[in-house]
């Protein structure tokens, strides 16, 4: 039976570090995983609003196969500046693609939008994610992340609640491990109506984001049409100044399975569904909703077709997983627009 790893987070997948930085007054912040050694990584894209870097070269036709590390931020597009500072970062520590004399570190990365999340964005000239994105590189650690208000989950918002940094795993019975990080930032909802029951209830484990099931009775007729205006409200599709909202949920799903490219890219599609199931709605126009899908490549497959299968369904199902956990441990700070899960509904 698979189990999640002696962590539960995506350092459970031996040969990754993960570095956190963040502003509180900003509210808004990096995440980078930076792999051991240049791993294997692909990505999908399936929400209708991305902010990328250096993501067409994951395409499995093109002629880079790996990576040095991934990012995930906030700050919209300005946040894109984050991958500068961790390309900074490990230049300084000789990695990167060699060309000759020449060594280019390859940093893809993926933004979510926080700019209108009560955080004090008066930053002058230049925005700050270069050097948070350095900051959070020099961070990173093989030691577990802490999830929710931190890194690109500092500052990220639902429809309803907090959004948050979160993180799983799972170990599967062909000892392949599957972690997934991710930076919850959605328009729709991780919670059913007005409950604090989470969408994902159906893949939890041992209580990890709180225990509670599905609610019974199930939410009427009329609480769900509430959570639908909320979810209008946030896309910006109710405002008197009808001005597009902009949010946006980026995750990867790390392995230590050995992956060809083509593979990575097929589990990155496989691990949408995991979206899907913990968020109401996922991939609207308003989101860029997009998941990198990462090989360390330490175990081969007994069965490459058949432990494949069951990959791509863990990573839907760690992915879930991580989506309700970074909502469940987000926590308040001054000046939230959106109350946290803990202060709504009064958990411990």
């Amino acid at each position: 039976m698979s189990q999640p790893g002696p962590t539960n987070t995506i350092v459970d997948v031996a040969g990754l570090s993960v570095g956190n930085a963040g502003d509180i007054r900003l509210k808004s912040g990096v995440t980078v995983v930076i792999p051991e050694e240049p791993a294997i990584a692909s990505v999908h894209v399936m929400g209708g609003a991305p902010g990328t870097r250096d993501t067409d070269l994951l395409a499995p036709d093109q002629t880079v196969d790996r990576v040095d590390a991934i990012v995930l931020s906030g700050g919209s597009a300005f946040g894109l500046d984050a991958a500068s500072g961790v390309q900074a970062f490990l230049r300084e520590q000789g990695r990167g693609f060699a060309i000759g004399p020449v060594s280019v570190p390859i940093v893809s990365a993926a933004i979510l939008f926080d700019l209108l999340n009560g955080g004090n964005k008066d930053w002058g000239r230049y925005p700050p994610y270069r050097d948070l994105g350095y900051r959070a590189a020099a961070a990173a650690t093989v030691d577990p992340p802490t999830v929710g208000s931190t890194g690109a989950g500092l500052g990220a918002t639902t429809a309803t609640l907090k959004g948050g940094l979160g993180s799983a795993s799972l170990r599967l019975p062909s000892g392949i491990t599957v972690g997934a990080l991710v930076a919850v930032n959605a328009v729709g909802s991780v919670t059913i109506g007005d409950t604090g029951h989470f969408w994902a209830a159906a893949h939890e484990i041992d209580g990890e984001f709180g225990g509670f099931g599905y609610p019974s009775p199930f939410p009427p007729d009329a609480t769900m049409a509430r959570l639908k205006g909320a979810i209008r409200d946030d896309a910006g599709l109710t405002a008197a100044d009808p001005s597009l909202g902009g949010n946006t949920t980026i995750a990867l799903i790390a392995t230590d399975a050995i992956l060809t490219k083509a593979e990575a890219k097929r589990l990155a599609i496989m691990a949408h569904d995991g979206m899907a199931r913990a968020i109401y709605p996922a991939h609207t126009p308003f989101d860029g909703d997009l998941v990198f899908a990462l090989s360390t490549g330490r175990i081969r497959r007994a069965e490459p077709i058949a432990d494949f299968v069951d990959l791509g369904i863990a990573a839907a199902d760690v992915l879930a997983r991580a989506i309700a956990r970074g909502v469940y441990e987000a926590r308040h700070t001054a000046g939230d627009l959106v109350p946290a899960w803990r202060v709504k509904f009064s958990a411990s």
